[in-house]
């Protein structure tokens, strides 16, 4: 374990809320891409004749890029000798990332004007490695914004905007591509011409844009340079170049084997190819896992050469980032294949719709229920807002999808699940070690009751998964950089580099449920559920022994 003194955690830090009201913007874009896939995905699946795992590929792309770009960050301050973003700021290394996805954008066009899915999936990852740029910066960016007691509260008002751009994001590109809010049908979605997905694009890229120049402009944002040098990491960048390695080895033949026709290949042939994707799944599964775990224990023997990674709580913060990502798509991505059984209702895509809006939606719930915390109130405004917080993001939802001609109906009795998370909320006592536990706990019980009851009741408890991960990330990002100082930046990269979950573990779910069937393979969510129990438990007793106490003071960092 690394030499770390206690921290003194400077304290009532004002808030600059100005900069934090123009940075929240991005937060937004990640959300509402992201969502579109929701709409992307079955587009292609139809279009392209894909089956269940084939169409998760475009999560593999868009969330692999996450860990490539900020790899590549680390790799090159490393034999530069430079922190890239430190040496930027994070203010122009989020405008960077910002003209870099809108390059993306147009790759998409090109690609998209030359019907060729291969290309839209090389469009989407040169996206998501701008977000990796932008997600590096902004995370610490927020904590840095005011008081490190609040850090927590500031990501979670960003995950919050994030969220309603997630919630917004299917109407908007539904009314884009087919020119109505109105529910989109499945014979709408084989219709569909690559001209109005074009069109899409052409919007999108000229979002990124503007976001850059709202940046680029406003006074109130700090550069957020940071002068400190660190000390080079070989042995860490070593074994993520090493785990990179093996990870194309194991992405390749599963990557080509989407190009198999479907139509033409007999259900023997079916079940081999199942066989021959899980095994090369599971295979990048186990090297994150070993990898990472090897260099907790190496680190701890001898810390010298591993830079943010000498951090126990690092280490096991990138794999719980990592699990968390990937429950959090899975349980999205797969939702809309699991409502089509008849034991959950046997519903179109259009009929699906209003489930997936609510299980995004339920992020958006439970994080500005988070956010309240952000802001200077009385501890009884506080306990009032989180109450009520919570269930008019709900009332939100329901309108929102109202308006859009979505029938909500059926999701009214949800609330009952927002007022769970609302008690949950209370026991959490604003501790993001025990919040992460007891939310842990409530998506294990959650995902269980989904595999062993169809029907309205496991439709809400899967839905659940959505309230349960709300605030999950902004929970095991601060308890990970904690006490990392000038590694910070460093560790905020490796961090991003673990949104690779979302490649990884929604395919490895689709897979699992033409195997096994779909509702059985929601025991994906349940076993990472588990393990962001046990980080919860484990990190508190790690930030304890470095001094760092989050029952007495809510640490966030320890800048």
């Amino acid at each position: 374990m690394p030499d770390i003194q206690k921290k003194n955690i400077p304290q009532n830090i004002p808030t600059n809320y100005g900069a934090l009201s123009t940075l929240v913007t991005v937060f937004f874009f990640w959300g509402f891409i992201a969502a579109g896939n929701s709409i992307f995905i079955p587009f292609c699946k139809h279009y392209f004749h894909l089956d269940q795992f084939q169409s998760q590929l475009i999560d593999f792309a868009f969330y692999t890029a996450y860990y490539i770009g900020a790899l590549g960050l680390f790799a090159f301050g490393s034999f530069g000798g430079k922190d890239l973003v430190g040496k930027w700021g994070y203010k122009k290394s989020i405008i960077y990332g910002l003209l870099f996805s809108a390059l993306g954008a147009a790759a998409m066009i090109i690609a998209v004007n030359a019907n060729t899915f291969s290309g839209m999936l090389f469009g989407l990852f040169i996206v998501a490695l701008g977000f990796s740029l932008q997600q590096t910066a902004a995370q610490p960016f927020a904590i840095s914004l005011g008081d490190p007691s609040t850090g927590t509260s500031r990501v979670n008002l960003g995950g919050g905007i994030n969220s309603f751009g997630t919630t917004i994001g299917p109407i908007v590109v539904a009314l884009a591509l087919f020119g109505t809010t109105a529910a989109v049908t499945d014979d709408q979605i084989a219709q569909l011409s690559l001209s109005k997905v074009i069109v899409l694009y052409i919007g999108v890229g000229g979002l990124f844009i503007a976001a850059a120049a709202l940046f680029n402009f406003a006074k109130k944002v700090p550069s957020g340079i940071l002068v400190e040098t660190t000390e080079k990491a070989n042995k860490a960048l070593y074994t993520l170049l090493i785990m990179t390695g093996l990870l194309v080895i194991m992405f390749v033949p599963v990557f080509n084997s989407y190009k198999t026709d479907l139509q033409q290949t007999s259900e023997t042939d079916i079940l081999l190819m199942n066989a021959y994707r899980m095994k090369w799944l599971l295979g990048a599964l186990a090297i994150v896992v070993i990898g990472l775990l090897n260099a907790n224990i190496s680190a701890s023997k001898n810390s010298s050469g591993w830079g943010a990674m000498k951090y126990p709580q690092l280490v096991l913060g990138m794999l719980a980032i990592f699990v968390y990502v990937g429950v959090e798509v899975a349980i999205g991505s797969n939702m809309g294949e699991l409502l089509k059984q008849k034991t959950f209702g046997g519903k179109q895509a259009s009929e699906a719709t209003p489930y997936i809006a609510m299980y995004w939606g339920s992020l958006m719930i439970g994080r500005w229920a988070g956010a309240v915390s952000a802001f200077n109130l009385s501890k009884q405004t506080k306990l009032l807002l989180q109450f009520i917080v919570p269930l008019l993001a709900f009332i939100i939802i329901i309108a929102v999808n109202t308006i859009a001609h979505y029938d909500m109906k059926p999701l009214y009795y949800y609330v009952v699940c927002v007022i769970i998370q609302i008690a949950a909320f209370y026991f959490s006592k604003d501790k993001p070690a025990r919040t992460l536990m007891i939310f842990g706990a409530l998506g294990v019980l959650a995902m269980i009751i989904g595999t062993q009851i169809s029907g309205t009741i496991g439709i809400y408890a899967l839905l659940s998964g959505g309230l349960c991960c709300s605030i999950m990330w902004p929970c095991i990002f601060n308890l990970s950089i904690a006490g990392l100082g000038k590694y910070t930046t460093q560790g905020s990269a490796f961090l991003i580099m673990m949104i690779l979950g979302g490649g990884i573990i929604p395919p490895i779910q689709g897979k699992l449920a033409d195997v096994i069937g779909i509702q059985q393979s929601y025991w994906i969510p349940v076993i990472c559920f588990a393990y962001l129990v046990f980080f919860a438990i484990a990190v508190k007793g790690i930030l304890k022994k470095q001094g760092i106490n989050y029952d007495d003071n809510n640490v966030s960092s320890g800048h």
